[in-house]
């Protein structure tokens, strides 16, 4: 089936010009430079922003779907209940869409996890427009294939990704500490060989003295 079927599909919240930084405000934009496709959605880094206008703002809300409209990958990543939690509401910028399931036939976590996947990512970069900046219309979001398996087999799916992923970070967090242990371990190094020669040369200017 199309995902229009399963979900609804809405564009972020149309700013006017730039995103003004607004201190203390309980409102906050969420950009692309807020979202990581591996590591989700960083709320620490979204600004916060007041809205202008009369019309209630599309706000986020936990189960949510943000796909990335423009860029090299029309990423998705699922709206965490973080945000609730700080007692803010969020606004997607206009370069996402923003996709809510329908019904109890799919589970956010696993639509997002579907939607980068090969065959939809493939059908996203079929549907892309532009050289440079490329982006998908809405029609094409919507247009996307999913498939719905059962309930009990999305919940397993939704944690075998889960658990690939903390093992990724892991591995990454693994990776930096044994560079910078390498890099501890050079720095030493050569500091001994500065220390060894400070003395060789004490040494010398003893003798002729």
């Amino acid at each position: 089936m199309k995902l229009s079927e399963v979900a609804k599909i809405t564009a972020g919240h149309p700013f006017r010009g730039r995103i003004v930084h607004t201190e203390d405000s309980v409102v906050v934009a969420l950009q692309l430079k807020d979202v990581q496709p591996q590591k989700g959605i960083n709320w620490d880094s979204c600004t916060p922003t007041s809205l202008a206008g009369k019309k209630s703002p599309n706000w986020l809300q936990e189960g949510d779907i943000l796909v990335a409209a423009k860029g090299s990958q029309n990423y998705a990543v699922l709206v965490d209940g973080t945000l609730l939690k700080a007692k803010k509401q969020a606004v997607a910028a206009p370069h996402f869409f923003i996709v809510r399931t329908k019904n109890n036939l799919v589970l956010p976590g696993y639509l997002a996890w579907l939607l980068n996947q090969q065959p939809c990512q493939k059908h996203f970069e079929q549907g892309a427009e532009g050289t440079l900046a490329k982006s998908i219309r809405r029609s094409v979001l919507e247009n996307a294939p999913i498939m719905v398996p059962p309930i009990e087999d999305q919940h397993a799916i939704i944690g075998l990704s889960t658990a690939m992923s903390n093992e990724q970070q892991l591995a990454e967090q693994l990776l930096r500490n044994s560079k910078k242990i390498m890099t501890a371990i050079a720095l030493d190094l050569y500091s001994q060989e500065a220390k060894s020669g400070n003395h060789t040369s004490t040494n010398k200017n003893s003798a002729k003295a």
